[in-house]
């Protein structure tokens, strides 16, 4: 079964539907970090045991890693502005049930469900791809993926101050109002994108990987408590690994699959993910480890003695510097590419840490220690899916991006695993409590200077980006965008979209299928009727045009797969049709 787009374009996005995004982002956030400030007041509040008690922050993790591939995928089928709304809709039946209790068992269904709305990112930036001129695009991509770290950096010190001041509950009804908000403006701004996938959800597909992640990610957040090595935790372990390998030799088979392995194997979407990864180990190191030692008390000799909200404070310039990074990262990608900035990211985290190991001392070190690594991680992470943007067709934006953001999902769970274990283990005992040490945040900084440098060495087998053969155009509008793409074009069709008369066409939209009848990319004409599209191999194609007031048209079409671009016109039947 196949399913195409009958959508017509909006006519032309407004300027806000980039901020409207990333709130919608932030908000999503916020839920990753909106425990931090009481989770060591969970087993009392909840009248629970400390280990049950991390079930509520866990069913977060858990929910948000299984829902980013398979609601960006459903977005790539069904409409992404449609499963952007149903994630936040989601996130606020979850806020609601978390608000209203103090069980254990409802308020890790609550939390669970709010963790389904980690999709939302992946399906912001494939919006953003739809939609935006090239010109905007970079800038607006970043503030999108940057979001997952402004949104837990902004939450640290808001749920602290609620906690601290209020009933713990009302950082729920918080949530649940900035979620309402965030899909009202939705529906207001954002209008639905005219992308749509071939192909029909792969049921078995996203279960089967739902289920290798559960039981790959439970023992990395349980493991402290079960024991490293555990007849549980290993066999866990063990059982994801078959359970994932299985899902790989079908997803291969299938013809509609969730995850396009093939795809993913390419070296750019590759090394992106694999850098990902410690993109993630590196951005939680932080969060787990300055909030404490800003807290301890003095008395140890080393702690800062911060209130909660204070510590919070020092700390959220981390998320702010992450969000003023977006617009310089937009310019260094547009003179080097986004490869160079990810390096960069990279490099100014790795002297972030390197310089945390010696400043930790007093409160103003840990603010210069958050604005550093905020600048890097900013750089690194509003890379990411411009790298994965550029590596594979429009069709499967949403759920290539979903598939990144789960990568960072898995480095931030790892980070906390390792962490949380090497804190615990070079903790001290006061009086039957567990002290964090100077030495254990020290190791923690050194495991994320580890992680940066692994990251790095992937990013260098990234490959870099082509040369242009002409000079680059500044472009002003979308027209101007759809210009310098024509005149960018290698490896594939070029041309004006024409009607009977020989008159240009603007906006209509033109697909590219390749030989297995998928669709291999898609775009809008310019005013002037002008279009390109790039083909990811050598062979037949069709090119399928269509636009309100003419019949569509469908036009065979070869490519040699040599890095030229072949000018290919498509003239519109004159016939007037009614475009549901």
């Amino acid at each position: 079964m196949t399913h195409t787009s009958t959508d017509q374009p909006a006519p032309g996005a407004s300027g806000a539907v980039v901020p409207v995004l990333a709130f919608a982002g932030i908000v999503v956030a916020v839920m990753q970090t909106l425990l931090v400030p009481v989770i060591k007041d969970l087993p009392q509040l909840l009248d629970t045991s400390p280990s049950n008690a991390t079930w509520v922050l866990t069913s977060t993790l858990l929910s948000g890693a299984v829902a980013t591939p398979i609601m960006g995928r459903l977005g790539d089928l069904y409409g992404k502005r449609r499963m952007l709304i149903v994630s936040l809709s989601v996130m606020v039946v979850g806020a609601l049930v978390s608000a209203f209790t103090s069980a254990l068992l409802p308020m890790i269904v609550g939390r669970t469900l709010q963790g389904f709305a980690m999709g939302a990112i992946p399906l912001g930036i494939g919006l953003m791809r739809d939609m935006l001129p090239r010109e905007k695009l970079g800038s607006a991509m970043a503030l999108m993926s940057s979001s997952i770290g402004v949104g837990g950096g902004l939450a640290l010190p808001a749920a602290a101050l609620v906690a601290q001041h209020t009933d713990w509950h009302a950082l729920f009804y918080g949530a649940a109002g900035i979620g309402a908000l965030a899909i009202a403006l939705t529906l207001l701004v954002v209008p639905e994108s005219p992308m749509r996938a071939k192909g029909s959800f792969d049921v078995l597909g996203a279960l089967g990987l739902s289920t290798g992640l559960v039981l790959f990610l439970l023992p990395i957040t349980k493991g402290s408590d079960w024991g490293w090595t555990s007849a549980t935790t290993l066999g866990l372990f063990a059982a994801s690994a078959v359970v994932l390998l299985l899902w790989g030799v079908m997803e291969l088979r299938v013809k509609a699959p969730l995850v396009d392995l093939r795809t993913t194997a390419r070296p750019a979407v590759l090394f992106t993910n694999l850098a990902s990864i410690m993109v993630g180990v590196s951005f939680y190191v932080v969060s787990l480890v300055l909030p404490q030692l800003l807290q301890l008390p003095k008395a140890t000799g080393y702690g800062l003695g911060q209130s909660m909200v204070v510590a919070g404070l020092l700390v959220a310039p981390l998320g702010l510097t992450m969000m003023f990074t977006a617009p310089v990262y937009a310019r260094l990608s547009a003179k080097y590419g986004p490869k160079v900035t990810l390096i960069l990211g990279l490099l100014i985290i790795a002297i972030g840490y390197g310089a945390g190991l010696g400043l930790m001392s007093a409160a103003w070190q840990s603010l210069v220690i958050a604005v550093l690594l905020g600048a890097g991680i900013g750089l690194a992470y509003s890379s990411l899916p411009a790298l994965i943007v550029g590596a594979v067709p429009a069709s499967e934006t949403g759920a290539a991006n979903g598939l990144n953001t789960l990568m960072r999902s898995i480095g931030t769970s790892v980070s906390s695993a390792v962490v949380g274990m090497v804190l615990a283990n070079t903790a001290n005992n006061v009086n039957g409590v567990a002290v964090p040490t100077m030495h254990g945040f020290r190791v923690s900084f050194l495991i994320a200077t580890g992680a940066v440098a692994v990251g790095l060495l992937l990013a260098l087998f990234l490959p870099g980006r082509r040369p242009a053969t002409k000079p680059q155009l500044r472009a002003s509008s979308e027209e101007d965008a759809n210009l310098q793409r024509a005149e960018e074009a290698l490896r594939g069709f070029r041309g004006r979209v024409l009607d009977a008369t020989g008159t240009p066409v603007a906006r209509a939209k033109v697909t590219l299928i390749d030989p297995r009848g998928r669709q291999a990319g898609a775009t809008l004409s310019a005013e002037d009727g002008s279009y390109a599209l790039t083909v990811p191999a050598q062979g037949p194609y069709v090119l399928a045009a269509r636009a309100t007031g003419h019949a569509p048209l469908a036009s065979a079409a070869t490519h040699a797969g040599d890095d030229r671009a072949v000018d290919m016109d498509l003239s519109l039947p004159g016939e007037t049709v009614s475009i549901p």
